[in-house]
């Protein structure tokens, strides 16, 4: 838990077609073996995937794939697993042999353009002979070096250009009001530690210069007495989001963990506008139950117990629910909904990319912050941190 989770790290997609030396160059990059170098066509099967600091803009993470061309019977499975890993990228390296291009290099960059994916050419060549180099390219020997150090230079101050940091939590506060986290310990907790988004929002407070006091639900009256002014912003977990907002005082500002990643992550707007779907949900409706991670379920999961359980009781019987989990999203999206967890351990980009997909099917998205909160009637009220983030229809 030292490290920058990959999750908040900049994704650096290499493409190319095979033997062209993507496996070669990340080593190149990250000055010592990552991938598995071979003369063997498509070597590179899975992507790989390697954090790293690239001064002097930050920690990213670099992801070799397999070729392009790649003509195997794994070929297909593998294209697959790139596609997936291009929806996490916030800049791609092209590595070619040579120029010009050829044909299907070109197509790659143009759908890449209208997929709004910043990129590189990497022209990765043991020959001193170019042509003109385009202004979008580089050129290296990643064999021996030559060139790398520029085009890390290069890659820091695209990225520097095209990364986009969405606001967390420091620009809703102000002067020097004390934030309130409330934090239950229950069985899901992890041990010895906070979850995610509880490091990330208390981290984002001590970056602004702002205090922030953490209790556990069960002390939270306690907690508040012991204070000389009420907190500024109480963010509780979503999980006991009914019971904090029952015991707090009705003015004082509320909202949650999950919300805050909500707008963080994804798109505050239009994971809000389907709780008009949560209304309309009926008996035998086809959910899909999308969490990012893969931990082990508990008899109180959120996701795989308590959201269920809701549902079920809401609709006044049973819900056909499909569980995904981990890094995979459905390719064909056939739901009446789609509940997101808060997406603390995918990339802003890959959020982004399901919820353009579920948005192109046209099906309703919300996340479990947002579904909790219309649950329990305080649904404004924890959006009113956020105002300018509120739909008209909300």
């Amino acid at each position: 838990m030292n490290n920058t989770p990959r999750a908040i790290r900049p994704h650096i997609v290499l493409l190319g077609r095979c033997n062209v030396g993507k496996s070669t160059l990340i080593n190149a990059l990250c000055g010592h073996e990552v991938a598995l170098v071979s003369p063997v066509s498509g070597t590179t099967t899975d992507p790989v995937y390697k954090s790293m600091e690239l001064l002097p803009f930050g920690p990213v993470v670099l992801v070799d794939t397999a070729g392009l061309d790649d003509a195997s019977l794994l070929g297909v499975e593998r294209q697959r697993l790139t596609s997936r890993a291009l929806r996490k990228a916030e800049l791609v390296l092209l590595v070619v042999a040579e120029l010009p291009l050829l044909p299907a290099e070109q197509e790659l960059l143009a759908d890449l353009a209208r997929r709004q994916i910043p990129s590189i050419i990497v022209i990765n060549t043991h020959d001193n002979t170019l042509p003109l180099i385009p202004d979008n390219a580089q050129a290296v020997n990643a064999f021996t070096g030559h060139g790398v150090s520029a085009l890390k230079d290069a890659l820091a101050e695209k990225l520097t250009k095209v990364t986009v940091e969405p606001p967390l939590l420091n620009d809703l506060l102000h002067g020097e009001g004390v934030v309130l986290l409330v934090v239950p310990i229950d069985k899901a907790a992890p041990k010895g530690r906070l979850i995610l988004p509880q490091v990330q929002v208390l981290r984002d407070i001590l970056d602004g210069g702002h205090r922030a006091i953490i209790c556990r639900e069960t002390e939270l009256v306690s907690t508040l007495h012991s204070l000389r002014e009420p907190p500024q912003l109480v963010v509780t977990d979503s999980q006991v989001f009914g019971f904090v907002a029952s015991t707090l005082p009705p003015d004082l500002p509320l909202t949650s963990f999950s919300i805050i990643m909500a707008r963080h992550k994804g798109n505050l707007p239009q994971l809000t506008k389907a709780t008009a779907a949560l209304a309309k949900l009926n008996p035998h409706d086809k959910v899909l139950i999308s969490e990012a991670c893969t931990h082990h379920s508990q008899e109180d999961d959120i996701g795989r117990v308590k959201i269920p359980a809701l549902l079920r009781k809401r609709v006044g019987g049973e819900v056909s629910i499909t569980w995904q989990s981990g890094q995979t999203f459905p390719e064909e999206l056939d739901y009446k909904l789609i509940i997101h967890c808060g997406a603390c351990m995918i990339t802003r980009q890959e959020m982004q990319s399901r919820l353009a997909q579920a948005e192109e099917a046209g099906i309703p998205i919300i996340n479990y912050g947002v579904l909790l909160a219309y649950y329990n009637g305080i649904l404004e009220r924890s959006l009113r941190p956020f105002a300018s983030c509120i739909p008209t229809n909300a």
